[in-house]
């Protein structure tokens, strides 16, 4: 298997899997029953289960160009080091924004995610 698409199934286990620890602070915030019925009203979260439920959504909406680069890339043979190194970019400034989207670390986050979007101009820039 290539980087990029070790990288693009990395990718994906992380989306995958992102949705668990919030969903356990739901469970810890509202109850089992509750968290998994449809209360009658919102009931409150802590803070840093909804960055993360945020972070999730960031990251499943950054996978789709992600996963098309990468895909575009492989069936055309085009991969090289630089679409590896962005590959690898890409998956770990994810990994990265997760966590300081999760912690409320602004700055951080800003960055993060733009480290993402090198990582991903990396692998488009072989069609340039």
């Amino acid at each position: 298997m290539t980087p990029e698409l070790c990288y693009l199934v990395l990718a994906s286990l992380l989306s995958l899997l992102m949705w668990v620890p919030y969903i356990l602070g739901r469970i810890v915030a509202w109850g089992l029953w509750d968290a998994m019925s449809y209360p009658q009203r919102e009931l409150p979260q802590p803070a840093w289960a909804l960055r993360m439920r945020s972070a999730h959504s960031n990251l499943t909406e950054n996978l789709v160009p992600f996963a098309a680069l990468v895909l575009v890339v492989h069936v055309a043979g085009l991969a090289n080091e630089m679409t590896a190194m962005g590959a690898m970019v890409f998956f770990w400034a994810r990994v990265a924004h997760a966590i300081v989207y999760t912690l409320g670390i602004p700055v951080a986050r800003t960055l993060t995610f733009a480290a993402g979007l090198v990582g991903c101009l990396m692998i488009a820039s072989v069609f340039i």
